[in-house]
């Protein structure tokens, strides 16, 4: 995330869960809107459980298919704590992340599904 694009100092306008698609959309005062599904939000927690103290470490998390979204929660101005339906609630996303995981989501999602693949895993639950 070290990268200047991300390093913008954009700020969400509105955050709005839509439940019926399970799917969060976020839209910047930069003009940015990006709709972002539950399960892609949990399998890029920004949570040490998933990401690790290290790249290298990164968890692969399987079976999300059907995860939703339970609570959004603000930290501070600068991000929102997100409680998915398995009970996870440990990854603080903050705008900066929240805006990388918008603008990457075509190659983070395809490359999440390759590393599905090759470790014999589904998103089925």
């Amino acid at each position: 995330m070290g990268d200047d694009l991300y390093s913008t100092k954009s700020f969400p306008t509105k955050i709005h869960y839509r439940k019926q698609d399970q799917v969060l959309e976020v839209t910047f005062d930069d003009g940015n809107h990006f709709e972002l599904p539950a399960e892609y939000l949990r399998v890029e927690s920004p949570s040490a459980e998933v990401q690790g103290h290290h790249p290298d470490q990164k968890v692969t998390v399987s079976g999300r298919r059907q995860v939703g979204i339970i609570g959004l929660e603000p930290v501070g101005r600068y991000a929102v704590r997100i409680q998915f339906d398995d009970l996870h609630d440990s990854g603080i996303y903050s705008w900066q992340y929240l805006y990388e995981l918008g603008h990457d989501h075509d190659r983070r999602w395809q490359a999440y599904l390759a590393d599905l693949e090759a470790k014999g895993l589904t998103r089925e639950p």
